[in-house]
């Protein structure tokens, strides 16, 4: 049976933990003198006081929990973060209703990056720095933290095969998981203050560069500005944002490695090489569209390319153009992009490029046993054989995958959208990216969506950030039996 005292536990944590960052936000707020001070400070309030409401008689309950708890807590940990997350937003007046401030929620911890908000710029900075934290926090860092604060049985580790979680102990850097996630933190941290020096430097305001910073290595997408990146036309912000987004869409344990110089273990990684190639190839493509065919100058087109691409493949959001009003094949790269996804263990959504490199290779090896049906030729990541078992379940993922989008663009075409619209607002929603094709461009809100629309989008956001089989498992009646 789940223990439901272990999983109340966890969530008060969970609370006790949103409610100091909204203490942060709340000083933030009134360093620059604004009313919102307030709100958030009552918002953290709320959150701490029932946090610990709930954790008082729980503090001596047993820490450690098996996967049948894992599922709950690795699912409903969003929509609880989402749902306390809201209260800034409300009791701000920056949104005037709770679908509104769930979705702009939702939207952060899972860090989509989709807003309500049509004009940022006028928001206070209190709840723009709320905005981008709760990015940071969905990112890796949740998970990290998760881990820091309450040890995890060692079942966990292996039962949670269809999610990102696992991903983040399959290469192990240190032999304790406590160990392991300080370690992930520190790299996760490093590389925030990095970015946040880097562009500084390049003159953009502090303010700025801490909220661009936390979406970028979040993957999350939440501008402070209404152009997006588009209102920083410097060169060298441009790239130093095309490289630390690039860096978001890694595995942090190489990081780990190249801290220690081990740069032959990052060189001899399939998954990154996957990475990097698919990075340049596209890149280079829609580079070359958007020069001949677009007609932008080379300048132009490099920078704006490279940028929305990376954006794009790493699950950013950020924008530095419309490529909503980019040609026909620019268009249907950038609609293909957004299912990939970067790398496994990173805080971007979509598939991964792990799971599609097994996919092909797989594929492959299928081909030639059809040539030669007696051979045996197992499919290898880093030279280690990969079960059958495991590319089977992969293949179910990536089915599932796919029938999910396509009925989220159909709820969507329900609620009278066309049909560029709807599929890539499913594929974006789903991959956590944020902005879409035709209706939801970039530098489009949801603002005038239906509420049911918004609550969809969100129920996809969710299913993207614990791809999909997370949610499925809750749905299954084993789960909750002996």
């Amino acid at each position: 049976m789940v223990n439901s005292r272990i999983i109340a536990r966890v969530f008060s944590q969970v609370l006790i933990l949103e409610g100091i960052l909204m203490l942060v936000s709340a000083g933030i707020s009134r360093v620059y003198g604004e009313p919102a001070a307030k709100s958030l400070l009552f918002s953290a309030l709320i959150t701490l006081v029932t946090g610990i409401l709930v954790f008082t008689p729980l503090r001596y309950q047993e820490k450690s929990y098996g996967n049948r708890e894992g599922y709950i807590i690795l699912t409903f940990i969003w929509i609880l973060f989402s749902a306390f997350g809201s209260l800034p937003y409300l009791l701000s007046s920056s949104t005037g209703n709770f679908t509104d401030a769930f979705f702009e929620s939702i939207s952060g911890f899972t860090t989509t990056g989709a807003t309500i908000f049509s004009d940022v710029e006028s928001l206070p900075r209190g709840i723009l720095f709320w905005r981008s934290l709760t990015q940071w926090v969905g990112g890796i860092t949740v998970i990290t933290l998760a881990f820091n604060l309450l040890p995890v049985s060692k079942s966990l580790n292996v039962q949670l095969p269809a999610t990102e979680f696992s991903a983040l102990l399959t290469d192990k850097i240190h032999p304790r998981v406590i160990g392991t996630s300080k370690r992930l933190m520190a790299v996760y941290l490093t590389l925030t203050i990095a970015e946040i020096l880097l562009l500084s430097i390049g003159k953009m305001p502090v303010f700025d560069a801490v909220c661009h910073s936390f979406s970028t290595l979040s993957t999350g997408g939440f501008a402070t500005r209404n152009a997006g990146m588009a209102a920083f036309q410097t060169p060298y912000i441009r790239i130093v944002l095309i490289l630390f987004m690039f860096f978001a869409g890694m595995n942090p344990a190489l990081f780990y490695y190249a801290f220690r110089k081990n740069f032959s273990r990052i060189s001899r990684n399939d998954e990154f090489r996957a990475y990097l190639a698919i990075m340049v190839f596209f890149s280079a493509l829609i580079v070359f569209i958007l020069y001949y065919l677009q007609g932008i100058s080379f300048s132009s087109a490099v920078l704006d390319g490279l940028f929305n691409t990376v954006s794009i493949i790493t699950t950013t959001g950020f924008f530095t153009a419309n490529f909503s009003q980019w040609v026909p094949l620019a268009l249907m790269l950038i609609f293909f992009l957004m299912f990939s996804g970067a790398m496994a263990g990173s805080a971007s959504g979509g598939i991964k490029t792990s799971r599609l490199l097994v996919a092909a290779r797989s594929s492959r090896y299928e081909s030639r046993r059809m040539i030669h049906p007696d051979a045996f030729i197992p499919v290898r990541i880093d030279s280690k054989r990969v079960a059958r078992s495991t590319v089977h379940n992969l293949l179910i993922f990536i089915t599932i995958y796919l029938i999910t989008f396509c009925a989220g663009a159909l709820l969507i075409s329900f609620m009278g959208y066309d049909i560029i619209t709807s599929f890539s607002t499913s594929a974006s929603m789903l991959a956590n990216i944020g902005p879409g094709l035709g209706t939801f461009g970039p530098g489009s809100s949801y603002v005038d969506m239906a509420a049911a629309g918004k609550w969809i989008l969100s129920g996809l956001m969710l299913l993207g950030r614990v791809e999909i089989l997370g949610v499925i498992i809750l749905f299954t009646g084993s789960l909750y039996r002996r």
